[in-house]
């Protein structure tokens, strides 16, 4: 269907642009795709950050990893 008297299609997208870097907390964030160094994800931030998250997944894999490895010492050790 076209749009009548030079109006726009309303499920039309606009054209894609170019990202600049977000600013949260005072700090900018990196496009996506660009690489980020080490030492900056493994900085230790607090608050909604990429770096939070990245701990938050670590520590929940160690936590998982330890709860198991207790289930199945005792599973073993009740034979």
């Amino acid at each position: 269907m076209t749009p009548l008297d030079g109006e726009s299609d309303p499920l039309e997208r606009p054209a894609p642009t170019s990202h600049s870097p977000v600013q949260v907390a005072g700090e900018a964030s990196h496009v996506a795709g660009e690489e980020v160094p080490p030492t900056e994800l493994n900085a230790w931030r607090r608050g909604f950050t990429p770096q939070a998250e990245i701990w938050n997944g670590r520590l929940a894999m160690v936590g998982l990893s330890v709860g198991l490895s207790v289930l199945v010492v005792a599973r073993l050790a009740s034979r």
